[in-house]
């Protein structure tokens, strides 16, 4: 299928992955998202994920927030420099712009949306509509059915936008058919998790039998439980996960705390 064509193969039967998300980089490494310098915060990350013998990464969406090239390039050398050295993946963001993605997957990061294991499956899926707020298109949602049908026993799924509502100020931008996307996940008896970013703090819901979680930001936190936009300094955050035919767990990290 189009989006999932040439899977990425981990010749063992479990991983150890980070997933970061939300980088909001600007054009150079000043740039700061309400007094937060996005970049010395994403360096943080990359420091420590370099430390904790990953198998993979997964950078879930809204990489930039200037929307400029130069921030997609400055994700690409900060990656580059660091210490880290494992595979680098990722999905696109309402932020983000797909071409310039693919433009800095090159050498550690790569544009494989299918991450296949001894026994297990990973899905990285594109849920980018056309306003800030998520799509997943019906062609895309066919191209998932048909992999499912075909993929082992253990499948996790990620996305960027949050298809659960938090009852907050974000809601506003949710995946819009976000209940098309887990009933595909849910019906096919093999998905454990989604895991999603967009939402700048930690959540974990459930949609029929499946777990939703979500993934704080690399850059800053919006508060929980209010109508309003309100944002805090927490620092930057990160998921640990281990996921294979042994099933699933995870840890949200706060390099803050």
């Amino acid at each position: 299928m189009a989006w999932f064509r040439h899977p990425y193969h981990f010749d063992k039967s479990s991983i150890k992955l980070a997933h970061i998300t939300d980088s909001h980089l600007f054009c150079d490494e000043m740039g700061t998202y309400f007094t937060v310098n996005t970049a010395d915060n994403f360096k943080r990350t990359l420091s420590y994920m370099a430390t904790c013998h990953l198998d993979a990464v997964i950078f879930g969406g809204d990489l930039t927030q200037d929307h400029s090239v130069e921030s997609y390039q400055l994700f690409a050398e900060l990656v580059r420099v660091s210490e880290l050295d494992c595979p680098v993946f990722w999905l696109p963001g309402n932020h983000d712009e797909l071409t310039e993605l693919e433009q800095i997957s090159l050498g550690q990061i790569h544009s494989n949306k299918h991450l296949r294991l001894n026994g297990a499956d990973i899905f990285l899926i594109n849920s980018k509509g056309e306003t800030p707020a998520g799509w997943c298109e019906q062609q895309h949602l066919f191209e998932l059915h048909q992999m499912l049908l075909c993929s082992s026993e253990q499948v996790l799924a990620f996305s960027h936008h949050h298809p659960v509502p938090i009852n907050g100020y974000l809601d506003k931008h949710i995946l819009e058919n976000g209940p098309a996307l887990l009933n595909c996940l849910v019906n096919s008896n093999k998905a454990v998790r989604l895991v999603h970013g967009h939402v700048h703090n930690d959540y974990q819901s459930t949609y029929r039998t499946m777990h939703v979680l979500a993934t704080p930001a690399t850059s800053i936190q919006f508060n929980k439980g209010t109508s309003q936009w309100q944002q805090q300094d927490r620092g930057p955050a990160l998921r640990i996960i281990n996921f294979g035919i042994n099933g699933f767990d995870s840890e949200v990290i706060w390099l803050d705390e």
